[in-house]
């Protein structure tokens, strides 16, 4: 199994963290289940870092069976019209995100 996570790395605009976590159960989280060959979707909301630690507010983690999966869902129509959603939340939050791939070992 793959799990492929998209880490927000930065702020949330003060005073808009509740309206950017409504946006994203509202908006992108439907969206998101949509994924052709999704197994497990996990939407994490940071209540806590250690000191020093850098701003992760929110992590996108979706699991696949391989990486054919992985691929479809990386060129599914989907996939292209939340990034166009995702660009809309950007407007609450200053920093990146970046994507990363993992095998999972049981």
């Amino acid at each position: 199994m793959l799990i492929r996570q998209a880490l927000f790395e930065g702020q949330i605009h003060a005073g808009r963290e509740q309206q950017f976590r409504s946006f994203v159960e509202e908006r992108l989280i439907p969206m998101w289940k949509q994924f052709p060959g999704i197994r497990e979707l996990r939407v994490l909301f940071a209540i806590d870092r250690d000191e020093g630690a850098p701003s992760f507010p929110l992590t996108l983690t979706m699991a696949f069976d391989d990486e054919a999966a992985l691929a479809k869902a990386l060129e599914a129509p989907i996939r292209f019209e939340s990034r166009g959603v995702t660009g809309e939340l950007m407007t609450m939050f200053d920093g990146r995100i970046h994507h990363h791939v993992f095998e999972v070992v049981q």
